[in-house]
């Protein structure tokens, strides 16, 4: 099967933006998010989903997380008022 080159052209154009959009989006290495999150996350029952969290709030958030696991979200209120769609905390 011989393929056009605009086939081929959409295929791979289809194939880097899918990767793209599988890929996470880190927030920014400027804030430290990793190293808060990695804390703030330290005693989570499900700390894969509590590190992606963390990280997209403490993005959004110009890097205000609470400083440990227990601390209180008062501290960034950015990160403390951030909800889902249903209205329930987004941020761990």
């Amino acid at each position: 099967m011989k393929l056009s080159p605009f086939t081929v052209v959409i295929i791979i154009a289809l194939l880097f933006t899918s990767a793209i959009a599988i890929s996470p989006s880190a927030a920014p290495s400027g804030f430290g998010c990793d190293n808060k999150c990695e804390v703030r996350c330290s005693r989570s029952g499900w700390k894969d989903r509590c590190l992606k969290y963390c990280g997209i709030c403490c993005g959004k958030c110009n890097g205000c997380v609470p400083s440990g696991p227990y601390a209180s979200k008062a501290q960034c209120p950015c990160y403390r008022d951030m909800k889902n769609p249903k209205g329930r905390d987004k941020c761990p």
